[in-house]
Order: C-alpha cells, then sequence, then structure tokens
C-alpha cells in the first residue's frame, strides 16, 4: 500500500481565510497522478515552465491562491497540457510555503473548496479559466453515512496494523477524526487509490456518494495489503527455516566431533566424492569436468536441488568403464568348440565370428565389428549373442529395442529436466563395467518413432564405426568411445530398417533349420533342456527320432525351434506329473503314442501332390516364420475375357500374373494355342489360403507354368517346384529367401526345383543333406521353365489347337524361333 508524504490540518479553522466569490477567473496548474482535496495539506514539486509561471503569478496576488485540475491523460506533457487534457472539477488551494531548489519549485499547499470549470480564458504563458465554487457535501441517509463512516475507520485499523511504519500523528489523525467528509479527503490524499478513484471521491455530490467510494478504494487497498503481508511472511517462514536447519546442521556436526564419531564415521559426500576423483583413471577432458562440476557441489547445501543432481551425475562419471576392459580369449580352436557347443549349424555367424577373433589377434586396435543377425523368430539371434560373448571372453549385455519410440532412451535425458538419466547404452556400460562388451540390440526392426524423436536416427551416430569412439550422450555431454563394443543387432525383416542404418551394418541371414538339423538340435539341446528344467533324470524320458520328426512336422509350423521345444517341454510336464504321482517306469515317445501326449495334429502343411491336374502348378514362398510352397491354379472361363485374380494377392504379384498371361499370350503359337482362343477365353487364377495376403514377384514363373498348363493342355509336374521373377521378354530374374523356400519344399516332399541361373550361388548356402535329395534345374528363360515343368502327355483338350508338337522340347524350339 502505497502512502504519499503528507499533513493534515488538525484545527482546519486556526487561519481566518476570506471566503471565496461564487465565480471568479483564477489561474490553473496542471497536476499529474496526484488529486488534491480540501482541507488537506500536500507538497506538490513544480518544475515545467508554464506551471512554475502560473506559481509565480498566484504569489503576487494577495490571497496567494491556485486552482488545481488533474490531468486525464497520463501520457500528455506538463507543458503541452490543453484544456480538454484535464478533469472539469478540481481544488482550490492555498500555497503557504515556496522554496526553490535549482529548477524545481517545492511548494507547501492546503486545499480550501472544490470547484468546476465554466471555460478557458487563457493557455499561454499560463493557463486560466472561469470557475464556479462547489457547495459543500450533504447527507442524504444519515444512518447509511454513520454505518460507512464505521466501516472506514475498521478498514483503516487494519491497515495500521500492516503498516507498523506509519508515523504516530497520521494514525492520531486518522483514529480522532469524526467527519467524515475529512476522514475521506484524508484518506484519499494519504492513500494511493488511483488516479480515477481520488477523482470520482472530489466529484462526489453527497457524504453518501463520497464514503461508498472511498470505502471500496479502501477495501481492495486492504485487500491488496493483506495478500502483501501474506507473501512476505511466507517467504519469511522459508528462509527462518533454511536458517533452523542451517544451525541444527552445525549443531549435529559439533556434536558428532565431540563424541569422536567424526573420524570414525562417514566423510561427508563431497569430500568422499573427490577422493575417488583424485584416484580414478579418466581421461583428462572427462576429469577436468568433474572437477569444475565437484566445485559447484562443494558450494552448494545440501538441501539445495542442484546438489543431488551433481552427486548422482559425478557418480555416473566415476562408475563408467572409461579405460576399464575385459581381456580376451584369442584361442580360435576354444572360440569354436565354445560355438559349436552352444549351437548347432549356423556355420556362416561361427566363421564370421572366428574371422573377427583372427583379426584381433593379428591387430589389437582394430574396432569391434557391427553385426545384423536376421531371421525368422527361433532361429537363435538372441541366444548366438551370448555365445559369441562367451566365445570372446567378453561380458555380455542385451536390451530390447522393440517398441521404443523416445530418443531419449538411447541418447538420454538433458540434466535440466527433473529424473533425468543417461540412456540405455550408458547404462549398460555401467551395469557391465568394461568398455568392450558385446552388447546386443535385439528387435531392431520394430523400432518406432514419435514426436519425442527418432531412435533410429540415433543409432546411425552409434552403429557407426567410424564417428562412435565420440558418442555423447545428453546426459553425460562427454564423449566416450564405442568403438570397442561389439555391437550385434537382431531383426525379423530387413526391409522395416533405415537403409542408412542397414549401411552400417554387416548384415548375416539365419535361415530356417532342415527337419535333420531340427531333430539334431532337438537331440543335443531341447530334449535335455526340458528333461532338467521339469525335474527328470535322464533316465525317466526318451524320446525317439521319428516322434521328434512328427513333432516337427505335424505340431510345430516354424523356421526355428522355440515351438518345438515347447512342445517337447509339454511331454516332459505330463511325465513329470506321472512321476511325481508314483509311477517309476521309464517313458519312451514314439511316433505311435505322440497323440496320447500331444493330441491330434495342429497342422497339415502343404505336401506334393501325386498327380497336378491342368493348370495347376507348385510355387514356393517366403515368410517371417521360414518358408513354405504353394499350389497356384488356372481355370478357363469360356465366353468371358480378362483375367480374374484370387487369394487376396497384392499389387507385385497381381502385376507378374498380367505379366504372364500377356507373355502366353503372344506367344500363343509357339506353345500351339490357337490365340483366338486365348483372346475368346477368360481366366480365373486362384492361389489357395484365401485369408492370407500374399505379394512379391516370386512366383511369375509359377503363374506362367499354370496359365501354359491350361492353354497346352500339358500338366505341371508335381515332383517339381518353382520360383522366379519373369519379364514381359521372356526373361527369368532371381529372388530372395532361397535357402528357406527349398528348405519348405524338400519338408514337403519335393525333389525337383527349378530356380533362376541367376540364383545359383544361393544353392551353396543349403544344408547337404538336403541337396543331395533334390535336383536343380537352373533357368535364364521362360522357355526354359517350360520345357522343364511341364510333361509331354496332355491331359485335356483345354483349347483349341493346333499343330502341337508331340514333345516339350519341340515347343521349346518354336518358342525361340518365334522370339529370333
Amino acid at each position: 500500500m502505497a502512502e504519499k508524504p503528507a499533513k493534515t490540518n488538525k484545527n482546519k479553522e486556526a487561519a481566518e481565510k476570506k471566503p471565496l466569490p461564487k465565480r471568479f477567473e483564477m489561474t490553473i496548474l496542471p497536476l499529474h497522478n496526484t488529486t488534491l482535496f480540501p482541507q488537506t495539506v500536500v507538497p506538490l514539486a513544480v518544475g515545467r515552465e508554464r506551471s512554475v509561471k502560473a506559481v509565480e503569478h498566484s504569489l503576487t496576488s494577495e490571497e496567494k491562491t491556485i486552482g488545481c485540475l488533474t490531468v486525464k491523460t497520463k501520457d500528455v506533457k506538463g507543458s503541452s497540457a490543453s484544456p480538454g487534457d484535464m478533469y472539469e472539477i478540481g481544488t482550490v488551494v492555498n500555497i503557504k510555503r515556496m522554496m526553490r531548489a535549482e529548477d524545481v519549485v517545492q511548494l507547501v499547499v492546503q486545499g480550501i473548496e472544490r470547484f468546476r470549470v465554466l471555460k478557458w480564458t487563457q493557455e499561454e504563458p499560463f493557463l486560466k479559466a472561469q470557475i464556479e465554487i462547489l457547495h459543500e457535501l450533504e447527507e442524504v441517509n444519515r444512518e447509511e453515512v454513520e454505518a460507512l463512516k464505521r466501516a472506514i475507520k475498521g478498514l483503516i485499523q487494519e491497515a495500521l496494523a500492516m503498516l507498523p511504519q506509519v508515523p504516530p500523528e497520521v494514525r492520531m489523525a486518522v483514529t480522532s477524526q469524526d467527519d467524515p467528509v475529512q476522514l475521506s479527503y484524508f484518506l484519499g490524499s494519504v492513500l494511493d487509490l488511483g488516479e480515477e478513484n481520488e477523482q470520482h471521491m472530489l466529484e462526489s455530490e453527497s457524504i453518501d456518494e463520497l464514503l461508498t467510494v472511498a470505502h471500496a478504494a479502501l477495501a481492495k487497498e486492504v485487500e491488496i495489503m493483506q495478500l502483501r503481508t501474506k507473501i512476505a511472511s511466507d517467504a519469511q517462514s522459508e528462509m527462518d527455516k533454511a536458517q533452523r536447519d542451517y544451525v541444527l546442521r552445525q549443531q549435529l556436526k559439533a556434536i558428532q566431533k565431540e563424541l569422536g564419531e567424526d573420524e570414525s564415521g562417514e566423510k561427508a559426500e563431497a569430500e568422499q566424492l573427490r577422493e575417488r576423483l583424485e584416484t580414478a583413471d579418466l581421461p583428462e577432458l572427462v576429469a577436468k569436468e568433474a572437477e569444475r562440476e565437484l566445485k559447484r557441489m562443494e558450494q552448494l547445501p545440501q538441501t539445495a536441488p542442484d546438489f543431488h543432481v551433481i552427486r548422482t551425475y559425478l557418480e555416473y562419471v566415476l562408475e563408467l568403464p572409461w579405460k576399464v576392459s575385459s581381456e580376451e580369449k584369442l584361442d580360435l580352436k576354444e572360440a569354436r568348440k565354445i560355438l559349436d557347443e552352444d549351437h548347432y549349424g549356423l556355420e556362416d555367424v561361427k566363421e564370421r565370428i572366428l574371422e573377427f577373433l583372427a583379426v584381433i589377434k593379428l591387430r589389437p586396435d582394430s574396432k569391434s565389428p557391427i553385426m545384423l543377425l536376421i531371421g525368422p523368430p527361433g532361429v537363435g539371434k538372441t541366444s548366438l549373442g551370448r555365445s559369441i560373448a562367451r566365445a570372446l571372453g567378453r561380458k555380455f549385455e542385451r536390451f530390447s529395442l522393440g517398441g521404443m519410440r523416445d530418443e531419449a532412451e538411447l541418447r538420454g535425458h538433458r540434466r535440466t529436466y527433473i529424473g533425468s538419466m543417461p540412456g540405455r547404452i550408458i547404462q549398460g556400460l555401467r551395469r557391465v563395467g568394461v568398455n568392450n562388451p558385446v552388447m546386443m540390440l535385439d528387435e531392431i526392426d520394430k523400432l518406432g518413432n514419435s514426436y519425442r524423436g527418432d531412435p533410429a536416427s540415433a543409432l546411425l551416430e552409434i552403429l557407426d564405426p567410424q564417428q562412435n569412439d565420440t558418442f555423447r550422450d545428453h546426459y553425460l555431454d562427454l564423449p566416450f568411445d564405442l568403438s570397442k563394443v561389439f555391437f550385434i543387432a537382431t531383426a525379423n525383416q530387413l526391409q522395416p530398417i533405415p537403409a542408412p542404418l542397414r549401411d552400417r551394418m554387416e548384415i548375416i541371414s539365419l535361415a530356417g533349420y532342415s527337419d535333420i538339423e531340427k531333430l539334431n538340435i532337438a537331440k543335443q539341446y531341447l530334449v535335455p533342456r526340458q528333461i532338467e528344467e521339469n525335474g527328470l533324470k535322464e533316465d525317466q524320458l526318451t524320446i525317439r527320432d521319428d516322434a521328434i520328426n512328427l513333432i516337427t512336422a505335424r505340431y510345430t509350423r516354424e523356421a526355428g525351434v522355440r515351438q518345438l521345444e515347447r512342445t517337447i517341454g509339454n511331454i516332459a510336464r505330463k511325465v513329470a506329473l506321472k512321476v511325481a504321482q508314483g509311477d517309476s517306469d521309464k517313458v519312451e515317445v514314439s511316433e505311435e503314442n505322440v497323440k496320447g501326449y500331444l493330441g491330434g495334429p495342429k497342422f497339415y502343411p502343404e505336401s506334393a501332390r501325386d498327380e497336378l491336374p491342368c493348370g495347376v502348378s507348385t510355387g514356393m514362398a517366403w515368410t517371417e516364420m521360414g518358408g513354405q510352397i504353394l499350389f497356384i491354379e488356372a481355370m478357363l472361363l469360356p465366353g468371358s475375357s480378362g483375367l480374374t485374380l484370387t487369394g487376396q494377392l497384392g499389387d507385385v504379384m497381381k502385376e507378374s500374373a498380367m505379366a504372364a498371361r500377356s507373355y502366353l499370350w503372344a506367344h500363343a503359337e509357339a506353345l500351339g494355342v490357337d490365340p483366338e482362343a486365348v483372346k475368346s477365353n477368360g481366366v480365373h487364377l486362384h492361389v489357395p489360403a484365401g485369408a492370407i495376403p500374399k505379394d512379391g514377384p516370386s512366383a511369375g514363373v509359377t503363374m506362367t507354368s499354370a496359365l501354359a498348363s491350361i492353354f497346352t493342355g500339358r500338366r505341371v509336374r508335381s515332383d517339381t517346384a518353382m520360383t522366379g521373377e519373369i519379364t514381359l521378354s521372356g526373361l527369368v530374374f532371381p529372388v530372395g529367401g532361397i535357402k528357406e523356400k527349398v528348405l519348405a519344399a524338400h519338408r514337403a516332399g519335393i525333389r525337383r526345383i527349378i530356380l533362376p541361373k541367376k540364383n545359383e550361388s544361393a544353392i551353396e548356402e543349403i544344408p547337404e543333406d538336403v541337396r543331395k535329395d533334390l535336383e536343380f534345374v537352373l533357368t535364364e528363360r521362360i522357355q526354359d521353365v517350360l520345357e522343364a515343368a511341364l510333361e509331354e502327355e496332355q491331359c485335356s483338350p483345354a483349347a483349341k489347337k493346333y499343330d502341337i508338337p508331340d514333345k516339350a522340347e519341340d515347343f521349346g524350339e518354336k518358342l525361340v524361333a518365334q522370339e529370333n
């Protein structure tokens, strides 16, 4: 609550004054941010030239009076205030004292009467106006005036209680004043009630109106004072609590010192951190930053929030393995032995690990590789990481990236945030305690992104050997060398991984296992592990090879062995129940009694058919779960036209079907088919398992064979499966997933495979036991595929034909002749 320096005239009748005339001309003094009231004494400072001239002119008169008007607009300068900028009602004052101080005239004035400006008579060199003295205020409602006067006095008592610095004479003048009008005017001159409120008080026509305005303004001012007092009290109590805590803490230290606990007890946290910092082997830049933060911490009280933030930060810095590395095993034979013990097959991966060990042995300062293991679920990608760590003699750390959407989970949060912490990379290094662990980033193909950032973009630096030696976590904000970390990423699919990220990793594909590999894995790893985990002994349960083969074929449908192990565990639990009930007989599970343990078969996978009807061919497909075979069926629709496609095919697969039909139509004569028969007959092409979406170009040759079969009336060989992309010019392009597709075809009983010529190198990846059972036909053009796929005998006159070749070789020659 602001105060104005003011004095009250305790005896307003002390000096005799001549009564002012009702109307007369008077010099006017503009006032800024000040309203003068009758019967009040107020000091004024006058500095503007026009105002000084007005004062000097008034002092030459006998009455030494001047009219004071308040300027409405605060932006108007005093020297440029025009009559229209001022209120019409003001106060006539008597100049009691004047004193000059440089360019400013100091005045003490006393209010006499209120007046109203009738008209302005002069503006230069100072303002003059014809004024009218206003009548004294009268009461309208005596009871209301008395109530308002008492309410105002109560508010004044509250205000004085919150203002101990008010002079005693002011307190006495306020509390002893009984005249409501003079009390209100005095409050307006002493308190800063606001320009509009004060002017409203001066312009009031009755005592009731004056007191009403004064009470409202005073109540608002008291409310503001109460709020300020509460804020000051709260701040003081917080300060008192901090001072009290400090005194108690100092007393506690003194007591501990007297008891002798200061030497044997724990030292101050800052001292402990300094000792650890002096003994830690940190890089120069890191040590410098840690020292700077420790000095900041020593200057803060323990109650300060930043104290604990800095302490946590320094603990992270001191616990990170900046220069700590684990000793590696460089025995290649021992490493090979460990890898073979833990995993069956996977020769490509094992060979790559041994190559890396050899490089380290020849060049210890080489950077660790960054490997991406990609393959279907259950083939051992995650468990392979642990085996690699054991073979290298390194510590192993794994965390999953599946569903991660916040970049800060990898790079950390900045320390400005509450609850900030380092990213998963730095946290993992802190846990293992060495800077060269095997760190597995699981499910890298399932990363997400959101408004919090793109974690895949953060991995671009982490997984780049050329720049991850200065990786900066947002929390640490210090360079950490990640070049010694052996990163292994795993994924089920390659497509979701951004191309720049794929470019930074060495991609190793893990295809599904063959039946023989699954049998060996089950015998060597799965069955012994499930016997042990279910509390059995080796002599209590035996699962024969034919039972494992049946489980693999009819109870599991996967490229890996996860479901196979789960099914074997189901059998082991049923045997454990019998043993727990007292049945000690040895259990042997064979092909005949598998149904008694597992129920009926759950899957009926596609198998090679003994004989295919016209218009059906066997293709091979790749899915996330591995490979499988599929049958593509074609049927002529006499009297219609066009190509109908069903089976929930994708756009690429539909385009392959249209390309196959167009090629056959263009080369109908070479195939022995009347082009009019192709034109006048529509074709319906269907791929079974219609509930499953299918897409990709690899079914092109299969669709071509099915359409050629229905047009020529020749069956496709039932022992043959095929894959490859086709073009309108008759070329056969290579496709992916050869190993998975061939393994699926072999499981289905196929013994003859048609592949694109450019996929020949992929045959070497197929297990040798599977290769021995298969015949591979490599093709470069569509006529090669048709020669190898179609039988010589006709099954039905599917369309009107002429000059039908007797042998498949003959129509192959016709195709070549027509193209030439």
